[in-house]
């Protein structure tokens, strides 16, 4: 009897090993490839840029309506619909929310590019679907702030940053979100949104494409059970990403702030991501990093309805490199710059920022810092070493509009020492695409290479002009250069 008793004791040993093991197989994580094909798959084709509004996902969450339970969750300001999107019959609880500053909107598209692969069937990744399905229970809301979106800016139409509204909720929009998660109450929770182009991957001058964030509950950014779930699926999502953008990882600064969102919700008990999507070169409308949010949004769902973080660590979270905010749009190093009849050298570093206004949206150049700039880095660097500075005129006589300028002739008024013409037709703040300025209810510009500045001048060595700066945009001269250009009719 003993001996039988020791026997069967040592099967379940085998079986409980058995099992282990067998679970450590199917709990593999997704390749790249794999996920890569589901999105080009599934890839929503009726978003194809970034600026899009709320009438326009209303369509696509109808789309929906039959594999996800679809509740209109409250209004914004102006009396938008909130809605949101559940999935799944699981156990584990997930949310995710995107579009809370409005014109942060490259995880919105690929949530509808998620929607997509988790209603299909009959495919090859039915099994992981299934998964999905039967481990986790999915809350979508899409777009939290639909009056910014429309106007495509970050703050709602009280002009509060909902991202700073979780505690007072001042907002009906911060109210719905507070109310959906306490309803709710999931396990997970991912808060997504876009980061400015201008953040490096610390000291590098490397795009931090993608930036990661476990949020703090407190001041002293202490790690309890539910941060460090969060910490342990970015450290998962983080090895994915680089194969992805190798080197264009970084992580987001983790100091309390005690109105945010992130960090309350962290607080009130489920484990919250912060993904911000930053830039990538050569991808203006972010649809590179929009295939890259489905891929690692998928992975960490998968991650979680596995428990596949569990086999990384709080120190491999650590280990992903801070972000920095060190990359300029151009850096023009060593310019000649007279003061008082005396040449000095200097370094000047410039961001062209987007502004929208009823025609869409133009860039907007500035002088951000100069001096010595060896700590930033530039999208473009030119070495001006024997260049100086030179400052343009206004061509005298007026043209009838900007369409009957081309690009030629607008190159050809630079050579001539001329940054800026003027037209008789055109509406002021129309944008165009010539590389000079275009006035239309003035009879000068502004320009300088002091900071604050717009960044409109000419570089010349030994008096014959070499480059021009047109609202923060490098001319060459000499060899011009295919570029897209968003100026303004002033």
């Amino acid at each position: 009897m003993k001996i039988s008793i020791h026997v069967y004791f040592l099967f379940l040993l085998f079986f409980a090993t058995s099992c282990k093991i067998q679970a450590q197989i199917v709990y593999e994580k997704l390749p790249a490839a794999r996920l890569e094909a589901a999105f080009e798959k599934y890839r929503d084709p009726s978003i194809t840029q970034r600026r899009f509004k709320h009438a326009d996902i209303q369509v696509l969450i109808q789309k929906h309506s039959t594999a996800f339970q679809i509740e209109k969750l409250g209004e914004s300001v102006e009396g938008k619909s909130i809605s949101s999107m559940t999935w799944g019959n699981g156990k584990t609880k997930v949310m995710l929310w995107s579009q809370m500053h409005g014109n942060e909107s490259t995880a919105t598209m690929a949530l509808f590019d998620l929607f997509n692969f988790l209603e299909a069937s009959g495919d090859e990744h039915d099994d992981l679907r299934n998964l999905l399905k039967s481990s986790l229970n999915l809350k979508f809301i899409p777009m939290l702030n639909p009056d910014g979106a429309d106007a495509f800016k970050r703050r709602n139409n009280l002009d509060i940053d909902l991202n700073r509204d979780a505690i007072s909720q001042i907002s009906p929009e911060a109210v719905i979100l507070k109310k959906a998660r306490d309803d709710f109450e999931p396990e997970f929770g991912f808060n997504l949104h876009d980061q400015q182009i201008y953040y490096n991957v610390v000291n590098t001058p490397k795009q931090a494409t993608i930036s990661l964030l476990a949020p703090a509950y407190n001041y002293e950014t202490e790690i309890n059970e539910v941060r460090g779930r969060a910490m342990q699926t970015i450290a998962g999502m983080n090895e994915l990403l680089q194969e992805l953008i190798p080197g264009q990882v970084g992580k987001y600064d983790d100091a309390f702030e005690p109105r945010a969102f992130g960090d309350n919700i962290q607080k009130w008990g489920t484990s919250t991501i912060l993904i911000e999507s930053g830039g990538y070169l050569g991808d203006p409308e972010k649809q590179y990093i929009r295939k890259i949010n489905f891929m690692i949004i998928l992975n960490a769902l998968h991650q979680i309805a596995t428990k596949g973080y569990e086999k990384y660590t709080t120190e491999q979270y650590f280990a992903i490199p801070d972000n920095g905010f060190q990359l300029m749009d151009l850096i023009i190093n060593e310019m000649q710059v007279k003061v008082n009849d005396k040449w000095f050298p200097v370094d000047l570093a410039i961001r062209r920022r987007e502004t929208e206004n009823e025609a869409g949206y133009f860039m907007s150049g500035a002088v951000e810092d100069l001096g010595d700039m060896q700590v930033f880095y530039g999208f473009e660097t030119l070495d001006a070493t024997g260049l100086q500075y030179r400052e343009g005129k206004v061509y005298p006589t007026a043209f009838e509009s900007a369409e009957k300028i081309s690009e030629a002739e607008a190159m050809d008024l630079l050579r001539q020492g001329y940054l800026a013409v003027k037209v008789k037709t055109g509406e002021v703040r129309q944008i165009h695409g010539l590389p000079i300025l275009v006035l239309k209810s003035t009879e000068k510009f502004s320009g300088g290479w002091m900071t604050g500045s717009v960044p409109n001048f000419f570089l010349a060595k030994e008096g014959v002009l070499k480059y021009a700066v047109v609202n923060g945009y490098l001319i060459d001269l000499e060899n011009p250069t295919k570029q897209e250009f968003r100026n303004r009719i002033f």
